[in-house]
């Protein structure tokens, strides 16, 4: 029998403090207005000293759970897609599986930073179809521990968020992944990257505290690979669900900066009113911003049977995909 995995449901959750623009820019001495020009962003939440990471995801989770109204027990899979794990070891997801009661559930990370949860969604799509078994998938970051706030590229744009979707086994032919594509081009390794702290550069009393928090590298290149990775794959997406950009009821890119999303739209000839849109309100959370942008948006417009999804992302690694998704 084929088999399709449909989304069952959506969550997000992010922090309680609000940090506007104008604080960031006051302390980077930047003028009013600097942020948002650039980059699209009024304002982003950042955590609080008693937040945790598997405390965010699994808020984010149970909002789907419950919108999903599938019993714990049948979860077969949990994937989350973060680059700030509570530990580095162990991996966050058992715990945030422990907290959501899915006693029956396979936990794991996934590390694919701004393009993790087009992976996870892929890995889990697949996971519904061979075993028929439900799963969740959660992509949550905690960004504000990791950018270096004197760092003018990194500051103004990261935040903390997390998001999630319920995956069913569905009958229908038009649900879940219709199309993908995923790409790589580790000659963009150095990018974005936090120099120190992992295995190649490990902690030591000498260590600055600096190298292990997040660096941009190239602002602009990064831009141009972006551009460049997440126009080609939602090409190569669409063409796999022998569909065109016009059939694309809504675009859900990563909130990584409004002038990529908008350049990639662009490319692809997708009307900008298509296009859902968050990073104003809620900044870039790298994997966790399409997760994020598909929950506020079903909260706003629900989602109806037979729209087709856009979703594509691209980020540190350099690593990035695209995903055609029937609802």
């Amino acid at each position: 029998m084929s088999r399709s995995a449909r989304i069952a449901g959506f969550g997000h959750h992010v922090p309680g403090r609000k940090v506007e623009n104008a604080e960031i820019e006051a302390s980077l001495g930047l003028n009013v207005g600097w942020i948002e020009g650039r980059t699209g962003i009024r304002a982003r939440y950042w955590a609080e000293p008693h937040d945790t990471l598997s405390g965010l995801a699994a808020k984010a989770g149970e909002m789907a759970l419950q919108q999903a109204g599938i019993a714990r027990e049948d979860i077969g899979l949990l994937l989350l897609a973060t680059s700030t794990p509570d530990h580095l070891l162990p991996p966050s997801a058992p715990l945030v599986a422990h907290k959501l009661g899915l006693a029956k559930a396979g936990g794991v990370d996934l590390a694919g930073a701004c393009a993790g949860f087009i992976y996870a969604l892929t890995f889990a799509d697949g996971f519904v179809r061979l075993h028929n078994k439900p799963a969740i998938v959660i992509a949550a970051n905690i960004l504000s521990r990791r950018i270096n706030p004197a760092e003018r590229a990194s500051a103004v744009l990261f935040a903390d968020a997390a998001g999630a979707v319920v995956l069913a086994p569905s009958d229908a032919p038009g649900h879940g992944i219709l199309g993908a594509s995923v790409a790589a081009d580790g000659g963009g390794y150095g990018l974005i990257q936090i120099p120190a702290g992992g295995s190649n550069r490990p902690f030591a009393d000498e260590l600055d505290i600096t190298e292990t928090r997040m660096t941009i590298a190239d602002g602009r290149a990064v831009f141009t690979k972006a551009v460049e990775m997440m126009s080609r794959c939602s090409q190569e997406a669409l063409t796999a669900a022998a569909l065109a950009a016009t059939d694309v009821s809504r675009f859900v890119p990563h909130q990584a900066n409004a002038r990529i999303f908008k350049a990639v739209g662009k490319s692809l000839g997708i009307a900008d009113d298509r296009t859902v849109k968050t990073i104003a309100d809620y900044g870039n959370s790298s994997a966790a911003t399409i997760p994020l942008s598909l929950s506020v948006e079903h909260m706003a417009r629900p989602f109806q049977s037979g729209e087709k999804l856009l979703l594509a992302a691209a980020g540190a690694g350099l690593t990035g995909g695209a995903l055609v998704l029937g609802t």
